[in-house]
């Protein structure tokens, strides 16, 4: 069904708890769940159980995750299809499908397959066969290989996964079994179908991109989906038979190696060579932190934070801090510079929706129901701090504990340091942070103005800056002797700039053709304002810049209300400004503790497409600050609030 292109209706990021649900609904369709565990199990094997349950979800649907609404035919009767798209991506690669709901049924993508291994059963065909597959076509009976036996969970009705003979390893298509493939005793000779065909590497729903990009490129191999002829889910690499306390396993890369990331196999998150790591900075081994510890951790860091503008702005009003203070700001200057995330892992814990508090609304009103602060809601929504108790005693007493260097927070990703210097070491991976831009806006003088700009046409090629123009409209003024005698600020009319400059079409065109002279200010200004604009955007003082028509372009920031109270905020206008929205779009799910989704903007070409990103919450102010680190001044920024009610 998805040979042909569906309808896909515009993403949306999916709610937490959403993506909790959808995930967890996954986990237990294709019995992923570890074995549970007994009822005198340690604290630390709860933990690690629910550690691992976490990486999974991750895992099926990262926490970018978006869906759509689609609809499209299938089958020679062209019968009407619609669904769910859910789309994701992993480690900042390309957005992609990750997976497909059709009739409550969840179907994974081949990016899925390719990201989390052993999710469903793998069966093999021969390579010529995968070619059909890759046509529409169902596999038959006599084309499945390596087998029998094949592996016991496919049964009819089981979602499997099916590889080539050449390429064992790699699924390229996913379909569903039509008859009980697992009970299958003799393949030559045997008639009929026995995987329906739903998804392959090569349809629409691989294609699909939000940017306009081309499908992946399947990996040469994937270890995950090795040795698992029999069942995917069997044997000692299975997660029926995981040990969560087997301490003396091999994982992990060596620190001096660069590898590639292998996929993550469900609930195998055990990786070593981080010991080393947090040793290095001074910290004990842990796996996981508590839900208290992850509280502590945010009360400590928004404490740590005022104590760091307590010392180093003694002498400003309020230690520095203007009122009221965003949410935003809390986060992203307060908070996360001061956590003590050492590690990536430790980073992926120390979230605000992890602690019992859920979201960074509810820890500033704890912090105000404890006196440390005042808040207030503001436009219904966001709850903006107008005050902090410097002298509370939970401040008066606070003392440093060690945090990340600026280095160490770069690594994790996470780590926001107070200033725009130590923001901009957490984005190495992002080209624009720390760009320097310069907007030059040119000028080219219209035909009838030739005669004017003629001595200075084959020095500038025909571009002007305003400060170019002056100096060639005086020195033809000089030359043509037209400076009034009584009045040197006036400039006597000739023929030429009359016809020119001032063509009678409006009345205080008449008055000066009349009066036949005018000051020579207003006439620069009517002759630059007469040319055509052009400018360009220069990029760390390259001199390769293409020079465009028109006025330069803003970045637009819009406000807007969705699903009846719940505002967003929308960027768009990034390309021009050399800055790739998709690492904008990760900062600021960081730093604004929201979900966030980037895809074309509506109307934009697609052999030229314009990416538009939405962020949850009005995040004006944190926007801003993110694009003024990518070298974006304040008035290259264009804003609307869609969110205010209509004055009556």
């Amino acid at each position: 069904m998805f040979k042909k292109k569906p309808t896909v209706k515009a993403l949306s990021p999916l709610r937490s708890s959403d993506r909790r649900k959808t995930a967890d609904a996954i986990i237990a369709d294709y019995q992923l769940s570890p074995p549970s565990l007994p009822d005198d199990a340690t604290a630390d094997e709860k933990a690690a159980a629910t550690a691992a349950h976490t990486t999974l979800r991750a895992s099926l649907l990262p926490e970018n995750a978006q869906s759509a609404r689609f609809t499209t035919t299938h089958g020679p009767d062209l019968k009407p299809v619609s669904g769910t798209l859910y789309v994701g991506s992993h480690n900042g690669s390309e957005p992609r499908i990750l997976w497909v709901k059709i009739e409550e049924k969840m179907y994974p993508t081949v990016y899925t397959l390719w990201q989390t291994t052993g999710i469903v059963p793998l069966l093999h065909t021969h390579g010529v066969v995968v070619e059909k597959l890759q046509g529409g076509a169902d596999l038959m009976t006599p084309g499945l290989a390596n087998g029998p036996p094949f592996p016991e969970k496919a049964t009819k009705g089981s979602v499997v996964a099916i590889a080539s003979r050449e390429k064992p390893t790699v699924p390229v298509v996913v379909g569903v079994c039509l008859v009980d493939v697992s009970g299958v005793e003799h393949v030559h000779g045997a008639k009929g179908a026995a995987v329906q065909t739903v998804h392959w590497m090569g349809d629409e729903l691989w294609a699909y991109s939000t940017s306009g990009k081309a499908g992946k490129t399947p990996p040469e191999e994937l270890d995950g989906w090795r040795d698992r002829k029999t069942n995917v889910n069997e044997g000692p690499t299975g997660i029926e038979h995981l040990d969560l306390e087997d301490e003396e396993e091999d994982g992990g890369v060596p620190l001096d190696e660069t590898t590639r990331p292998e996929p993550v196999t469900p609930y195998n998150n055990h990786v070593e060579g981080e010991e080393a790591k947090q040793e290095e900075n001074g910290q004990t081994n842990r796996k996981e932190f508590t839900i208290s510890e992850i509280d502590e951790a945010f009360r400590n860091a928004f404490l740590y934070g005022i104590h760091h503008h307590k010392t180093t702005h003694k002498s400003e009003p309020k230690f520095g801090l203007t009122f009221p203070i965003s949410q935003s700001f809390v986060m992203s200057d307060l908070i996360q510079p001061f956590l003590p995330a050492f590690t990536p892992e430790e980073a992926a814990q120390l979230q605000i929706k992890k602690s019992s508090y859920k979201n960074l609304k509810k820890f500033i009103k704890s912090l105000d129901k404890q006196g440390v602060l005042k808040c207030k809601e503001r436009d219904g929504h966001e709850t903006a701090v107008v005050d902090i108790d410097f002298e509370d005693h939970t401040i008066t007493d606070f003392r440093p504990y060690p945090i990340p260097k600026k280095e160490t927070q770069a690594s994790t990703n996470v780590g926001h340091g107070a200033t725009a210097q130590s923001i901009a070491s957490t984005d190495a991976g992002d080209p624009s942070v720390g760009q320097k831009l310069r907007i030059t806006t040119y000028h080219r003088p219209k035909e009838k103005l030739a005669n004017i700009f003629s001595s200075a046409l084959s020095a500038s090629g025909g571009l002007y800056t305003s400060a170019e123009i002056r100096p060639i409209i005086t020195s033809y003024i000089e030359s043509e002797n037209l400076v009034s005698l009584t009045n040197k600020r006036l400039v006597q009319l000739n023929p030429a700039l009359a016809n020119a400059v001032f063509d009678g079409s409006s009345p205080l065109d008449k008055e000066v053709i009349a009066k036949g002279s005018v000051p020579r200010d207003a006439l620069i200004d009517r002759i630059v304002a007469s040319c055509s604009p052009f400018y360009a955007i220069v990029r760390n003082d390259a001199s390769d810049t293409k020079t465009r028509s028109g006025a330069p372009p803003r970045i637009r920031i819009t406000l807007e209300t969705r699903s009846g109270n719940k505002k967003v905020t929308k960027i768009s206008g990034l390309e021009a400004y050399f800055i790739p929205p998709q690492p904008l779009a990760d900062e600021l799910r960081k730093v604004c503790a929201g979900s966030t989704s980037v895809e074309r903007l509506e109307g934009s070409s697609p052999r030229a497409p314009v990416m538009e990103i939405m962020v949850q919450g009005p995040q004006k102010d944190a926007v801003v600050k993110a694009l003024e680190k990518r070298g974006v001044q304040r008035n290259w920024i264009e804003t609307l609030d869609k969110t205010k009610g209509k004055k009556k």
